[in-house]
């Protein structure tokens, strides 16, 4: 496997590893979660909440990986690009580019990755 330096060439690759729309929902849900506990936790000072982060946000993931994409996290070779690219997915879910993000990256409509595209993490 080739190491990845850089976030512009990482964003394709992780595009590549969440290929199935229901992987994709499920990280679009936790990642929400994750902002809405922080929220929270800022506007009542209930600081306590923030333990809840990581499960918020890696248990929906990871889940999805073990049972929708059947594959291994990206998380554990690139844990800061993982997390920001959970980030950058859901805001550009929320802004409508993903679809041509998925097209970039060599994703088909049914949630496989063209072999010829495939990027090596």
């Amino acid at each position: 496997m080739t190491q990845i330096s850089r976030f512009r060439d990482f964003w394709p690759y992780y595009l590549q590893e969440h290929a199935r729309p229901a992987t994709r929902a499920m990280h679009y849900a936790g990642t929400s979660l994750v902002v809405a506990i922080a929220a929270t936790a800022s506007v009542t000072g209930r600081w306590w909440l923030a333990a809840a982060l990581p499960i918020a946000g890696y248990g929906f993931a990871w889940l999805s990986h073990m049972l929708i994409e059947r594959n291994r996290p990206a998380t554990f070779r690139y844990p800061l690009w993982s997390l920001r690219a959970d980030f950058v997915m859901l805001q550009r879910f929320l802004t409508g580019h993903m679809s041509r993000d998925l097209i970039r990256a060599g994703i088909r409509a049914d949630g496989t990755v063209d072999p010829r595209r495939r990027i090596a993490g």
